[in-house]
């Protein structure tokens, strides 16, 4: 290819990146789903969207709902295999109020949580596990966090499902593009 048609390929996909991309946040504006660019937002609306979920409105607490209402939780990767990484979790003053807060706040109060492997910006693998399944695998790994006398510049928990775990306590989605 010349580089006088190179160029033209280039600012004709650069006209057409923009203009999806403005469509897309206009989208989101008119739906009220956020900022589809802010960190993994896209990739939520997009599982959303392919699983028959509702997007949840808010940045915080829900990634969606599903037809009965319940509240879920997304973890996505671009990685050969689903995991899930649980980052952030906000450190309380004793073990039982941390136990609270992932009962009540962080992992327990959703109904089910999806890991959600995506490929080429497309969704080509989603497991679920029960948010009561996914509190016990992570409780012991987040109290040896807990426990643990960190000095890092985040104090912040963190811990994670395997891939090993989400084949053997999770339940394949089949993914079927009807949605659109």
């Amino acid at each position: 290819m010349s580089d006088k048609k190179l160029q033209r390929k280039i600012k004709r996909k650069q006209k057409e990146f923009y203009k999806t991309f403005k469509k897309l946040s206009q989208i989101c504006e008119e739906m009220g789903w956020g900022d589809p660019h802010s960190y993994a937002r896209g990739r939520e609306i997009y599982a959303a969207c392919a699983l028959g979920h509702n997007v949840a409105k808010e940045y915080s607490g829900a990634d969606a709902h599903d037809s009965e209402g319940n509240e879920i939780e997304y973890k996505s990767t671009i990685a050969e295999t689903c995991r899930g990484a649980y980052t952030g979790i906000s450190v309380k003053n004793t073990w039982e109020e941390q136990v609270k807060y992932l009962k009540e706040e962080k992992i327990l109060k959703y109904t089910w949580h999806y890991y959600n492997r995506f490929e080429n910006g497309q969704l080509v693998e989603s497991w679920k596990m029960s948010g009561q399944k996914v509190y016990e695998l992570l409780l012991p790994k987040i109290k040896k966090a807990f426990n643990k006398d960190s000095k890092s510049a985040d104090p912040r928990l963190a811990a994670s499902i395997t891939w090993k775990q989400i084949k053997k306590y999770g339940t394949k989605i089949k993914l079927e593009e009807k949605w659109y």
